[in-house]
């Protein structure tokens, strides 16, 4: 049976070696093979080893081609599962049943809304409506809403985008997807 190779880096080889120290003297008998992998996951950030391999085969699948982000900072295979909701040209095909998956779709309908502009409900469903198939502007703009990515007047005449930094997660799905929508 061929094994699945996994590239492990850390940023401190220090703080790596520290927290392998602390895990092993903390071990109530000889680690066997598998607490070692866990051991050298936890140290370099993960939950566990299984952790540590579904962000690697994650990243693998995503194509990323920059270096992998900091342990932890994103979970990979949530972005993933994501960007499953959206079809090749890159549109949100359904609405996600979860609601971090939601979450994460409307970061990216959030993100194709033109900073810096106010439109009338008419413009942003126009606006909303060539992003996504499902054809339900209403509940997309009223959830970016709820979630404070957009300002809305009190007669909902008028949207504007609130500018703010998207989670490390939002970052990585929406920019899969516009390489995604390049090819």
């Amino acid at each position: 049976m061929s094994r699945t190779q996994l590239p492990f880096a850390v940023e401190d080889v220090s703080a790596l070696a520290r927290a392998l120290k602390r895990e092993i003297a903390s071990a109530p008998e000889k680690p066997g093979h598998v607490e070692l992998l866990n051991m050298l996951a936890r140290a370099g950030g993960y939950r566990n080893f299984q952790h540590f391999r579904a962000q690697m085969s994650a990243e693998a699948r995503l194509a990323r081609v920059p270096a992998p982000p900091q342990p932890g900072l994103v979970d990979l295979k949530r972005v993933e599962h994501a960007a499953k909701h959206f079809d090749a040209a890159g549109r949100l095909a359904r609405w996600p049943g979860k609601e971090s998956r939601r979450q994460l779709c409307l970061w990216v309908m959030w993100s194709r809304i033109p900073a810096g502009e106010t439109f009338t409900e008419a413009g942003v469903n126009a606006l909303l409506r060539a992003e996504h198939l499902f054809d339900d502007p209403a509940l997309l703009r009223r959830a970016m809403f709820d979630a404070g990515m957009v300002w809305r007047t009190t007669d909902g005449r008028s949207y504007r985008r609130i500018e703010q930094r998207p989670p490390e997660e939002a970052l990585a799905l929406i920019r899969h997807l516009g390489r995604r929508a390049l090819h």
